[in-house]
């Protein structure tokens, strides 16, 4: 079954009692929500909806991405699937997908988002995408023996892991929430 406008308003309703104080900022994805419109479709302008995966070894590493389109890294994540049933499962079929990780190794923490970005990516003419806004929820998870395996080349260039504050400063503060969010 496919991902509903209701279901990406449920999560994000449950990120926000959360994180209460990122109401703010998110005012306008929810006021895009609330007329719904498909989110899920990455064919949906003016925004659709991404997810991530911050997945965290041994509560000391990262796993990150070299992501190809944008030359920046970033954790492993992307666009939603029609047979995706939920978000946190869209965000660890990306994980896997990108960075060959075993998905048997891996152990989501919360059905919650740990992180919530609404952001706006440029336009891709290649791609024939306008300029438009992502909203990433993004999940963490963590794996005891996770090793990156063959990684998706038509999307990143690299997997590895980084120490948390490396990672921290390359990605942003979202990452810090990886290791310190309750189940």
């Amino acid at each position: 079954m496919a991902i509903t406008d209701a279901d990406i308003s449920d999560v994000l309703h449950a990120y926000l009692e959360r994180y209460p104080d990122e109401a703010a900022q998110l005012a306008e994805p929810l006021g895009l929500l609330a007329r719904g419109k498909g989110f899920a479709s990455r064919r949906s302008f003016p925004m659709h909806v991404t997810v991530g995966a911050l997945l965290v070894r041994d509560d000391a590493e990262i796993l990150l991405i070299e992501h190809l389109a944008y030359g920046i890294t970033l954790q492993p994540g992307g666009h939603l699937e029609p047979t995706d049933a939920t978000l946190v499962e869209a965000a660890v079929r990306e994980l896997t997908e990108e960075t060959g990780i075993d998905a048997g190794q891996v152990s989501v923490v919360s059905p919650t988002p740990v992180y919530v970005e609404y952001g706006r990516v440029p336009a891709r003419p290649q791609k024939n995408e306008p300029e438009h806004y992502h909203l990433d929820l993004g999940y963490a998870c963590t794996t005891v023996r996770g090793e990156v395996g063959r990684i998706q080349e038509s999307e990143v260039t690299g997997a590895d892991w980084y120490p948390l504050d490396v990672a921290e400063r390359l990605v942003g503060r979202r990452i810090r929430r990886a290791v310190t969010t309750p189940a």
